[in-house]
C-alpha cells in the first residue's frame, strides 16, 4: 500500500481527509492485523512487508519507518493514485489503524508489552552469562570484535532477533582473527580489520588498533569461525533468551542512556 516516494505521499494525503492515528496504548489484535495485511497489502508488499515486484519494502525502508502513525494512516486511507497505490478508506479507520499497528510489529517497533521477557534482566544476560559484551557493544559499552548491536533490532521482529541468536550456522564464516608474532616475540591478537601484502591492521579486545608491517613479523596465525557461538539455545534458558531479546529490542525503542534501559517498562 505504500510506495517509495514518501514526499509525494505526504502531499497527496495532506489534501484529503484521513482517520486519526491509533491512540497510544490502544489494544489491538496481531491476528487481525496479520489477516488484514495479508488480504490488502501482501499482494504487493509481500507477507513480511519487505517488498516485491509491485511495491517497495515498507519494513526496513528509512522513509517509511520515520513516518508517524498518523501519516501512515493517511497514506493507507487515501492511497497514492499517481504511483499505483489505491485508497483503502472504505475499510474504515479501525482496520486502517490495525494495519498501522501490525506494520509497526513487522518493523520491530511494537509495544514492549507484546512479547515476553524483561529488558533489565536481559541487560544482565548480555553483560553476564551470555557473554555477548565480550564481542559486541551496545550504547558505547562492550567489545569490539563483533558488530555494534545498539540498533540491531531496528528492522527485526522479536522472533527475528531470537532466531539470529539461536540459529547460528556452524559452517557460517564470521570475523577473521589473527595472532601476529613479532620478531621480538611479542604476540598481538585481534580482529583483522585491514590487510594487504605488506601490512595488516588488528583491533584487539580493548579496541586498540595495531598497524603491523609484515616484514617485522615472525609469523601470523589466522583463525576463522562462526560469527558467534552456535549453542545459545542450550547455553541460555528460554526465559533468559526472552529477556535478552527484550533488551535488544528495547534498545531501538528508547533514546535513553544504556543505564536506563529496562527501568521504565
Amino acid at each position: 500500500m505504500l510506495v517509495i516516494l514518501i514526499a509525494a505521499a505526504g502531499e497527496i494525503a495532506a489534501q484529503k481527509a484521513a482517520p486519526k492515528a491509533p491512540t497510544k496504548g490502544a489494544t489491538y489484535s496481531d491476528t487481525a492485523g496479520k489477516r488484514i495485511f495479508g488480504a490488502r497489502c501482501a499482494g504487493c508488499h509481500g507477507l513480511d512487508g519487505r517488498g516485491g515486484e509491485r511495491a517497495p519494502n515498507i519494513v526496513t525502508r528509512a522513509e517509511v519507518r520515520k513516518m508517524s502513525d498518523a501519516q501512515l494512516a493517511r497514506v493507507i486511507a487515501n492511497g497514492i493514485p499517481d504511483f499505483g497505490m489505491p485508497a483503502f478508506r472504505l475499510i474504515g479507520p479501525n482496520q486502517i489503524n490495525t494495519v498501522v499497528r501490525y506494520l509497526r510489529v513487522l518493523q520491530g517497533r511494537g509495544s514492549s508489552a507484546e512479547f515476553a521477557g524483561d529488558a533489565k534482566r536481559g541487560k544482565a544476560v548480555f553483560f553476564g552469562k551470555g557473554e555477548c559484551s565480550s564481542c559486541h557493544m551496545v550504547s558505547g559499552q562492550g567489545g569490539f570484535v563483533g558488530p555494534d548491536l545498539s540498533s540491531f533490532g531496528q528492522s527485526l521482529t522479536p522472533t527475528d532477533i531470537r532466531s539470529a541468536i539461536t540459529e547460528v550456522k556452524r559452517s557460517s564464516t564470521g570475523v577473521k582473527t589473527a595472532t601476529a608474532t613479532t620478531r621480538a616475540g611479542q604476540k598481538i591478537t585481534g580482529v583483522v580489520r585491514n590487510e594487504d601484502n605488506f601490512s595488516m591492521q588488528l583491533q584487539d579486545a580493548d579496541g586498540r588498533f595495531h598497524f603491523l608491517a609484515k616484514s617485522e613479523l615472525r609469523e601470523i596465525n589466522y583463525e576463522q569461525g562462526p560469527a558467534m557461538p552456535p549453542d545459545y539455545g542450550q547455553r541460555l534458558t528460554s526465559a533468559e533468551l526472552d529477556d535478552l531479546v527484550k533488551f535488544l529490542h528495547t534498545l531501538t525503542q528508547q533514546t535513553k542512556s544504556d543505564t536506563e534501559i529496562g527501568e521504565e517498562e
